[in-house]
């Protein structure tokens, strides 16, 4: 361990939940059989079924960069939501905000429903079950000043797709790829809107070539390294509608430095805990 990740751990000993309690943390939660009710933001919790999707790094990623970079967003939108664990860290980070979640798969939906129910978030964050790619996940003209994306990165047919459904679906490009994800995003992105998404770095042209076709900008990017010295295997992006930026930043994007998961020994690197603390878990 570095020495100031040890100095980190050691001020934090102790650390207690931040946020507004919901109203059902004191009550015993109906976790079903084959179900788990796990920890996601301060006193957030998140349905998961044990054997299918899980929430991920990626999503507490994207959920991260989304949030940091958007200017005050009121209204936001989780594309491909899967059991909610963007839309859900971003619920819990911008509690002024109201939440719309689209998803297709009906165990996915059901999971996301009852995590914002046992949240007391039913009154700004609504699940849809649709699929985004259709006009019936979304009311005419309906925009949002935050869009957050997770897609899955790989096309059918090209791995091992996994032993459940909902897996598959998180992973191969069942519903859409990146390109649908900017397509949609474009579409529904109020004026000074941001588009927010994680995709594999070795894939970076998919995305710069799904952006270029929306007309959006990559405005900034940070790739992700997960341990010290190796190459990184994620890129976050941040885009906006290129007509809603200056001429002159049009064409630019800044490039920001690596963000490091964990430390060559193996321990969380310093930044990433300070992101933990900031989405509400204990670094």
């Amino acid at each position: 361990m570095s020495g100031v990740s040890r100095q980190i751990e050691t001020h934090f000993k102790g650390w207690v939940k931040p946020g507004v309690v919901p109203p059902g943390a004191d009550a015993t939660p109906e976790v079903a059989p084959g179900e788990t009710l796990d920890a996601i933001s301060g006193h957030f919790r998140v349905f998961q079924l044990r054997d299918g999707h899980r929430f991920s790094t990626d999503d507490v990623l994207t959920a991260w960069y989304g949030t940091t970079w958007a200017s005050c967003p009121a209204r936001v939108l989780d594309l491909g939501s899967g059991i909610g664990s963007v839309g859900m860290i971003a619920a819990w980070r911008l509690p002024g905000s109201r939440v719309v979640a689209v998803e297709a798969q009906h165990d996915s939906v059901r999971l996301a429903r009852k995590s914002a129910a046992y949240n007391g978030l039913d009154a700004r964050y609504e699940v849809r079950l649709a699929d985004f790619r259709t006009d019936q996940a979304f009311q005419p003209d309906e925009r949002f000043d935050l869009v957050l994306g997770s897609p899955p990165y790989f096309p059918p047919g090209s791995g091992i797709e996994g032993d459940h459904p909902q897996k598959v679906a998180c992973r191969f490009e069942m519903r859409g790829d990146i390109r649908d994800y900017a397509r949609v995003a474009a579409m529904h992105l109020a004026p000074g809107g941001l588009f927010a998404c994680v995709f594999p770095e070795m894939d970076r042209r998919r995305v710069e070539d799904a952006a270029g076709s929306e007309r959006l900008t990559i405005v900034r990017r940070r790739p992700v390294v997960f341990r010290e010295g190796e190459p990184p295997l994620v890129g976050l992006f941040a885009m906006m509608r290129r007509d809603d930026l200056p001429a002159h930043m049009r064409e630019r994007t800044w490039i920001e430095p690596p963000l490091i998961i964990r430390c060559a020994d193996g321990s969380v690197h310093p930044e990433y805990a300070a992101i933990k603390l900031a989405v509400g878990f204990p670094p």
